[in-house]
């Protein structure tokens, strides 16, 4: 089961997401500790592929309080993405269509590992969030609706 740490409620309002990709990702402990504490922003968090591997960049992790300084760790520092080389190329392929980005959608526990899901999108336009704000009006009224309806 797993436990979310970080959601970026963003990623969904501003892109079209046509794809979801899990990865794990390489940490160092004040790092862990960190997450665990839930001190973690992925906000503005978004993939990358770099001679043939998979970076997050934008991902801010606060350093541990108690850390010595020798062993503290750099808060937006890129963080390797743990996928296999087929996923790799294929995602790299993907993302290289014009217009396509790798935005950070949630960071989650998976029993004691810290794993990323990361999506293929397309950014969206003013007039594309417009219309899912719309929707989601008319879906809600729609509801009210049938909910009166059933009440008798």
């Amino acid at each position: 089961m797993a436990k979310d740490i970080a959601t970026n409620k963003k990623a969904r309002r501003d892109f079209h997401i046509s794809g979801t990709y899990e990865a794990g990702i390489a940490l160092v402990g004040t790092e862990v500790k960190s997450i665990r504490d839930n001190k973690v922003n992925i906000s503005d968090a978004f993939a990358r592929v770099d001679n043939g591997q998979v970076f997050l960049y934008g991902c801010d992790i606060q350093p541990w309080q108690t850390a010595a300084e020798y062993f503290q760790h750099a808060p937006k520092r890129p963080r390797r993405l743990l996928l296999h080389k087929s996923e790799i190329l294929k995602i790299a392929q993907l993302a290289n269509e014009k217009g396509y980005s790798l935005p950070c959608l949630r960071m989650y526990f998976v029993g004691r590992r810290v794993k990323v899901e990361f999506g293929l999108a397309k950014g969206k336009t003013h007039g594309d969030q417009r219309q899912d704000l719309k929707k989601r009006v008319e879906l809600r009224e729609a509801q009210r609706e049938m909910s009166r309806f059933n009440k008798g």
